[in-house]
């Protein structure tokens, strides 16, 4: 019979290294913001695993994910109470714990086929940082679309780590940080750094993982001038129970755009849901962009819900005075499920009805690219949890996007941390594409971001407040951009890929084991 490896810990303490471990982990996300527990909470989460069993490993998964998930997600109970939150927190912790086995499989199993100083320093922490991977990949992706909100990359969004997205895109830096510290693990638990001839070669894995993750420069873009951008934070009743008569969140954009409207502009940006009307069917809603388009004599990128045919769509609209308006839509691509639209709704309405009867409109998903040209000028688009969204931000890149506008409305969320958790994915993703964001909410928190991560303006959160900014332009694509889908793919599917292809290679050594007699290890 083959001899089980022990469990590095015992179960409970295992339990309490894992809990310590999604504790930590969220304290590494704004609005705390502490990055370096990072590197304390990935190292806990992964000794609890090592040397479990099946159903033990889901247990400490699922005890890590829970830790994680419901501190970090509690915004979502902000107005809706703690249904939403537990449904939420509890899928993602089943996809933790889920997620869970993998890695305690690569512990058991890798050591048997590969056990000398490669296969432990550098082999094994490959597979576990690409397991990593690809549970949030599924994350990302499952069900309905996904909701890859706690990624390992994002705690970095301000630290000197932040740089390596633009040659290898959040996935990547997730695994190069994972990788560093499963490293550590085993250097400690093999004992190489005991023995001084082989210290140094125990040491290498993990000092040129953290030598790469803190000096390689951002790639860089080349300057392609600049353009000056209004950007208007009404401030108005936007959130889904406000109190409000029709019109009221328009008002409040217009008298926040009253200060700038003397000001010499390029393009006048207004947060997600900023006209609370379909301009396009609206004829005096649409004179009054017309009218604010031609006294600031430039185009308005706006949003709004529109309507067509039997749709509905979260939509981006460029309008412009004497124009056939809108010029340009695109229409919001991740439409967030249970919150513009219910997804097998016929079955939700039995278990929440009243919940579900709350969401009466159905959104559609946009298929356009994420993208708008502003006279010339090529502009990114992302609305919303759009901008945690991979393929949004790759595919703006590659439409042409010399900038990122980025329109959300936090006003469900306001007194929580989603607001500043949405702005590190937005910073993240300046430094990834190494374009400027202007990330603008209709009550904050709205920031312009330059293409290293750097703030260069910004508006209080929950006033009305309008910032005139000459934002940088930038063209080229970096590494990030153009090669993250596929590194992002090898990591996360190669990784259970190489783990299938570790049971066979360790299946067969044990078959020959036992048909020669030998102990099956």
């Amino acid at each position: 019979m083959p001899v089980r490896p022990r469990p590095l810990l015992p179960l409970w303490a295992a339990v309490l290294a894992a809990a310590a471990g999604g504790l930590l982990l969220t304290a590494a996300f704004p609005a705390s913001g502490r990055w370096p527990v990072v590197f304390a909470a990935v190292p806990l989460a992964l000794v609890s695993l090592i040397g479990r069993r099946a159903w033990a490993a889901v247990l400490v998964g699922a005890v890590f994910g829970a830790a994680l998930f419901f501190l970090n997600l509690s915004f979502t109970a902000r107005y809706l109470g703690p249904v939403p939150w537990i449904a939420l927190s509890s899928l993602e912790t089943a996809l933790t714990a889920v997620m869970a086995l993998p890695l305690a499989l690569a512990y058991r199993w890798l050591p048997r086929l590969a056990p000398g100083t490669v296969g432990r320093l550098v082999a094994l922490p490959a597979l576990v940082a690409g397991l990593w991977v690809s549970r949030e990949e599924l994350l990302g992706t499952f069900p309905y679309g996904g909701f890859p909100w706690a990624r390992l990359a994002v705690t970095q969004a301000s630290s000197p780590l932040a740089d390596v997205a633009s040659w290898t895109g959040m996935s990547g830096l997730s695994f190069l940080i994972v990788f560093a510290c499963a490293s550590a693990v085993e250097l400690v638990r093999t004992g190489r750094l005991r023995a001084v001839s082989t210290a140094w070669r125990g040491i290498l894995p993990v000092a040129a993982t953290l030598v790469l993750l803190l000096a390689l420069p951002q790639f860089p873009t080349t300057d392609a001038g600049s353009i000056r951008v209004g950007a208007v934070q009404g401030n108005g009743p936007a959130g889904y129970f406000d109190e409000r008569e029709p019109y009221d969140v328009l008002r409040s954009q217009l008298s926040a755009t009253e200060p700038i409207e003397d000001e010499d502009l390029d393009v006048l940006l207004w947060p997600e849901g900023s006209v609370d009307a379909d301009p396009t069917a609206n004829a005096s809603v649409a004179r009054t962009l017309d009218a604010l388009s031609a006294r600031i004599d430039a185009p308005l990128l706006i949003s709004a819900v529109t309507q067509r045919g039997e749709q509905y769509f979260n939509s981006s609209l460029v309008w412009q005075a004497g124009a056939d308006n809108p010029t340009q839509t695109y229409d919001k691509r991740h439409p967030v499920p249970f919150g513009e639209y219910v997804p097998d709704r016929w079955f939700f309405s039995l278990l929440a009805p009243d919940l579900i009867g709350l969401i009466q409109r159905e959104y559609t998903p946009g298929t356009a690219a994420p993208f708008v040209d502003v006279d010339g000028v090529g502009v990114g688009l992302a609305i919303c949890f759009d901008v945690i969204y991979d393929d949004v931000i790759r595919d703006g890149a590659f439409a042409g996007a010399e900038v990122y506008m980025f329109q959300t409305n936090n006003a469900d969320f306001r007194g929580t941390d989603e607001n500043l958790q949405q702005l590190a994915f937005a910073r993240m993703r300046a430094i990834e594409a190494g374009r400027a964001v202007v990330n603008l909410s209709t009550v904050g928190t709205s920031q312009v971001i330059g293409p290293d991560g750097v703030t260069v303006d910004a508006l209080p959160a929950d006033e009305p407040g309008a910032m005139v900014t000459d934002v940088p332009l930038r063209t080229g694509l970096t590494p990030g951009i153009v090669a993250g889908a596929a590194i992002q793919s090898l990591l996360g599917w190669g990784s259970v890929v190489a783990l299938a292809v570790v049971a066979l290679l360790v299946r067969r050594r044990r078959r020959h084991a036992e048909d020669a007699g030998l102990p099956v290890v």
